[in-house]
């Protein structure tokens, strides 16, 4: 089972539906040990970074978010969600995030439209990682104001391009982060998603449609 981290804020249904059509199991809960117990479990996420963290410090959501990264057991941040994953954000002011993967995310500046948004080829930075295995690089959806930027070189797995160098996928371990919305990227999406869960060792309940 695959449990998609219910702290009210995020696309819990869409993620839900992509994880469902990849024939997983998933289910969407704010209950902690269903989270604890769940093969993999995705962090989505929509708005405000300091919103966020305040909702999964309320509901004592990140400590649990923490405790299974810890786990070993394969999760996933994905727009805001992987945001959350790193040390800080300067949307509004500081916030501190997870503190999962060392890192601050950035507002775009320069003279071009933000919000970043629209499709944008990826480039792999470490092609080797599990998350590309069969795939070929292309061009996934981004719709984002603020960028990671990571600290370590180690946790960039794949950029993309937008007036400068953008953090696209990031990961160590067993904790993994695309900042683009793969339920909403076409096949490689789908297909970056379907390696994701296939990590998790959650069994199939049916076939991939």
């Amino acid at each position: 089972m695959i449990a998609i981290i219910d702290y009210g804020m995020g696309n819990l249904h869409s993620v839900s539906k992509a994880v469902e059509r990849l024939g997983f199991e998933a289910v969407i809960t704010a209950d902690p040990q269903r989270i604890l117990e769940a093969d993999g479990a995705i962090l989505p996420g929509v708005g405000a970074f300091g919103d966020a963290m305040q909702n999964l410090r309320n509901t004592k959501l990140d400590e649990v978010a923490k405790f299974y990264a810890a786990s070993g057991k394969p999760m996933l941040g994905i727009c805001l969600g992987m945001q959350l994953l790193f040390s800080e954000s300067e949307e509004y002011g500081r916030n501190e995030g997870l503190n999962l993967l060392p890192g601050k995310a950035v507002r775009f500046q320069g003279d071009y439209k933000v919000p970043h948004m629209g499709w944008n080829k990826l480039s792999f930075s470490q092609a080797q990682s599990p998350l590309f295995e069969g795939l070929e690089e292309g061009h996934v959806y981004f719709v984002h104001s603020f960028h990671v930027k990571p600290e370590l070189a180690s946790d960039l797995l794949a950029t993309t391009d937008y007036n400068q160098q953008v953090t696209a996928i990031v990961g160590r371990g067993n904790v993994y982060g695309m900042q683009f919305h793969p339920e909403k990227s076409g096949e490689l999406g789908m297909q970056l998603l379907g390696n994701f869960l296939a990590m998790t060792g959650s069994p199939r309940l049916q076939q991939q449609v």
